[in-house]
């Protein structure tokens, strides 16, 4: 992966037998590393309290917070993949194995 410097980070996008670059927009990934970085701290927050024997409605709401933070992630990356890589993959003539990896992938997630 190049540096956060560069106008646009590419790194390998691997899909089954053929690899394409996958590019983001500096700002899109430091949105992403941002946002991982919250999650952690507040992943790390959540064993503090777990160490410190919080009471458990507390800990749970705190790990609900995390889902739902996970969540945003999860739809930003998919939001991207759909109108980076697919729209790439439909003008490459390669959508149907696109769409392909794409499902199991969702199918993994959901």
């Amino acid at each position: 992966m190049t540096s956060l410097s560069s106008p646009d980070s590419i790194t390998p996008h691997h899909h089954g037998s053929h690899t394409h670059p996958h590019v983001h927009s500096e700002a899109s990934l430091r949105q992403l590393i941002n946002r991982l970085s919250r999650i952690e701290g507040h992943i790390r927050g959540v064993k503090t309290m777990v160490n410190e024997s919080r009471p458990c409605p507390e800990v749970l709401v705190q790990i609900a917070a995390i889902r739902g933070a996970l969540d945003r992630v999860a739809r930003l990356i998919l939001d991207e993949h759909l109108s980076e890589c697919v729209a790439r993959a439909a003008r490459e003539g390669n959508i149907d194995s696109e769409i392909e990896e794409l499902k199991a992938a969702l199918d993994r997630f959901l």
